[in-house]
């Protein structure tokens, strides 16, 4: 009994130690197996890449186009020893060394260094499967029979239609326009404490601008302003309506580019209006169209005004030489004095000639994304007498088509009529609400 338990325990550890090996040997075996795959690969892709293996080739000198060495190159990465051993040897690296071989080399010891995790076999291990070849002896030929001839195809050539070239002519113009449409109404009962009367008021405003620039150092800039407003009262007992602002003027401008924002400019600017122009409880015309008519002809220059991100735009011109032309075509004022000497006109006449200098501002600020201001000043001297005006408009735009505007105009002229209380100086100031449209 003894002897057949002893018997039983040495076969049983026979088999346990027996496991291992056999593991261990299929361990063998499959790197066997995967060594031999690898080496197949690498040689069906050395096959592939022939046309890389050339370039290398043309990139070194006298160089055969089959060398067998390049296939380290492509096949899957192995541990040679010929790389760790030229860089650790003593001699001269130019001392019995193939420059082939050292390329080779050299390329190989850089993956090494920095991409050790790529290799995946070792020269021990293909040693053990069948040793390397270095190199080959011939170029390897393929036999390649033709196995049928096909006559080439002939292709016929199909004329291309022919090319319509079109040219489009360049459009050097510009238009904008800006146009508005607003009222204010007022009621006061005949009982206020403060006193007062209901008033009605109406303004309309069409701003037309056509502008030429051939981005080639001439602009041609037309802006033409029509206003017309008209309130009523019941205090005035003569009429019904009167206007409240009455305006026609053309500003052109013709100007040649001397520098960046600098032009030589020839600006006329024309204005009168459209209604004949009364007081309260008055029959005497005190304006009318061509009535005056002003005509200012100046030369001098331009400059271009872009500020605070185009925020700020508009024009400067400073004009030393101006011509002045006023033209009244009424000659009577009631039956009290001449129509004519409320513009400075002498009595009897209906023109007048003046030559001074002139200056025009007009700028446009974007404020904010709803409010803008807008600004125009004019002046105009003989160093005699003195004309100037400063137009004043805010903006204030609830959307695309409802704003409201607030409009003060203070104006010096000092070949007017003298007023009593105000001198040469005048004023005007409005505030409106309603519609607006702008392109």
């Amino acid at each position: 009994m003894r002897k057949l338990f002893a018997l039983l325990l040495m076969a049983l550890a026979l088999q346990v130690q027996a496991q291992p090996r056999s593991t261990a040997s299929r361990n063998i075996e499959y790197q066997e197996y995967q060594v031999n795959k690898n080496y197949s690969d690498s040689l069906v892709a050395f096959k592939e890449k022939l046309d890389s293996m050339q370039m290398a080739e043309e990139a070194l000198e006298d160089l055969g186009l089959a060398d067998g060495r390049f296939y380290k190159l492509f096949a899957p990465l192995t541990f040679y020893h010929s790389p760790a051993r030229k860089a650790l040897r003593m001699v001269s690296h130019s001392e019995g060394t193939d420059p082939v071989s050292d390329e080779i080399d050299n390329t190989l010891l850089s993956v090494y260094l920095n991409r050790p995790d790529l290799v995946l076999n070792s020269e021990n291990r293909l040693n053990k499967v069948g040793g390397l070849n270095h190199d080959f002896s011939a170029p390897i030929q393929q036999d390649v029979a033709l196995v049928e001839k096909v006559d080439p195809v002939t292709v016929e050539q199909v004329e291309d239609p022919p090319v319509e070239v079109l040219v489009t002519k360049p459009n050097f113009w510009t238009f904008k326009g800006d146009y508005f449409l607003q009222g204010l109404q007022s009621y006061i009962s005949g009982n206020w404490y403060k006193g007062g009367e209901s008033n009605y008021s109406i303004l309309g405003s069409i701003t037309m601008e056509a502008n030429y620039n051939n981005k080639q150092k001439v602009k041609w800039d037309n802006k033409l302003e029509m206003k017309l407003g008209f309130l009523t009262s019941k205090s005035d007992s003569v009429h019904s309506l009167k206007t409240s602002d009455d305006l026609l003027r053309l500003t052109s401008k013709l100007g040649l580019q001397a520098t960046k924002k600098w032009y030589y400019t020839l600006q006329l600017l024309a204005y009168t209006q459209f209604w004949r122009g009364f007081k309260s409880n008055d029959r005497h015309v005190y304006s009318d169209i061509m009535s005056p008519f002003n005509l200012n002809i100046s030369l001098g220059m331009d400059y271009n005004v872009e500020a605070w991100k185009k925020k700020l735009t508009g024009t400067i011109h400073l004009a030393p030489f101006a011509y002045n032309f006023k033209y009244v075509d009424r000659n009577w004022f009631g039956d009290k004095e001449n129509f004519t000497t409320r513009y400075g006109l002498d009595l009897g006449k209906h023109t007048l000639h003046d030559f001074g200098s002139q200056f025009t501002i007009d700028l446009k600020w974007a404020i904010a994304e709803n409010i803008t201001y807008q600004t125009r000043m004019y002046g105009f001297t003989t160093f005699k007498r003195v004309e100037w005006e400063w137009e004043n408009t805010f903006t204030f735009n609830f959307n695309k088509y409802i704003s409201t505007k607030l409009f003060i105009y203070p104006r010096f002229d000092d070949s007017t009529m003298r007023d009593d209380h105000h001198g040469y100086f005048q004023f005007k100031e409005f505030m409106s609400l309603g519609f607006s449209y702008s392109f």
